[in-house]
């Protein structure tokens, strides 16, 4: 099968992922620079985005959010007798998002509480698919820069004030150190280290943290049906110990005390930080398992492989169910446990 991918360029997008994913799949691949070309060729984009798009004469067309950048009429045209999806990894819906949504006419969503949003908006077929881990990108640092070491590490944007109590509860018991954009006016007591980190940086950093955490950025987060950041995927990548919010069918994805942690609130995230800090050897064999399970359940190509068969992520019946959690803490065959 051919297979285009309609969105950003760059080596730490998700779209180059994405490519990577389809390849391993053993399928031909094109990525047209959506945002590239509007940026340059200005009017002309949507014509030189239909022009590389039908060169390829792609069977299936993969868009993200950027896609639409190159206008609705050459997209229109493109997708016309093509199977196609779009895939939305942001939480809250535009109208840009949509338009490009009622275009593609199937879409798939990271946080299954905007399923119901988007088919009210008119969208025909909306499903769930949460992103995942990049086994080539997503891996373990072999050392640390000895400014990175601390007890608790951050990565994240910082124009999210419902960050700040879990942030400001962990900071109490540990050392934690923040980076990220969007920082600049954090309040005093927040330890913000750094700007922004991607590639080998983010894996140092991870690497350096004995804990990395989670926060969610909005309060509607707390309360939705297995909502879970790309950070979460990429600290398991990264080979870190990750302490993440619980929601329920969170551990859909992966286990507490066998793959990751999760909190319940800032108080909980203190203790439970407390906890790991005086446990190491506990803390490394989870951040390890935790790894495993990542690179064999929750890869691009896994999701890939739903995406383009029509399927979505299946979350079943809820995670309290025995049946699902024995799943979730069998060991991994043949995968080592124990060391980073």
């Amino acid at each position: 099968m051919r297979v285009a991918v309609l969105g950003a360029g760059g080596v730490h997008k998700t779209e180059a992922s994405i490519v990577r994913a389809v390849g391993a799949l053993g399928h031909g691949c094109r990525l047209v620079d959506v945002v590239g070309w509007s940026r340059f060729a200005g009017s002309l984009s949507g014509r030189l985005v239909r022009y590389l798009t039908d060169a390829f004469d792609p069977e299936f067309v993969v868009l993200t959010r950027h896609a639409i950048l190159a206008g609705e009429p050459a997209l229109r045209a493109l997708l016309r007798g093509r199977e196609r999806a779009f895939w939305y990894f942001d939480l809250r819906p535009s109208e840009q998002v949509v338009a490009l949504g009622r275009l593609a006419e199937r879409m798939y969503v990271t946080s299954p509480s905007q399923v119901a949003t988007f088919r009210a908006a008119g969208i025909p077929t909306v499903g769930f698919l949460p992103q995942a881990v990049d086994p080539e990108r997503d891996t373990p640092a072999e050392a640390a820069r000895p400014e990175d070491t601390c007890d608790a590490s951050f990565v994240g944007s910082g124009q999210y004030p419902h960050r700040y109590a879990v942030l400001r509860a962990v900071a109490g018991v540990g050392r934690l150190q923040i980076r990220g954009p969007g920082w600049e006016t954090a309040p005093p007591d927040l330890p913000v280290v750094g700007g922004p980190v991607y590639g080998r940086r983010f894996a140092e950093v991870v690497r350096g943290a004995s804990i990395s955490l989670g926060a969610n950025a909005h309060a509607e987060q707390d309360a939705a049906r297995a909502s879970a950041s790309n950070r979460m995927w990429k600290l398991l990548g990264c080979g870190g110990f990750y302490l993440g919010p619980w929601v329920e069918d969170i551990e859909r994805f992966a286990a507490d005390g066998r793959h990751c942690a999760w909190y319940r609130s800032p108080a909980d995230a203190a203790e439970r930080a407390r906890h790991f800090l005086a446990r190491p050897d506990e803390r490394h064999r989870i951040a390890a398992a935790g790894r495993v399970h990542a690179l064999r359940h929750h890869t691009y190509a896994r999701r890939l492989e739903l995406l383009l068969a029509g399927r979505e992520y299946d979350l079943g019946g809820s995670a309290s169910d025995e049946r699902v959690v024995a799943e979730l803490e069998q060991p991994e065959a043949g995968q080592p446990l124990d060391g980073l």
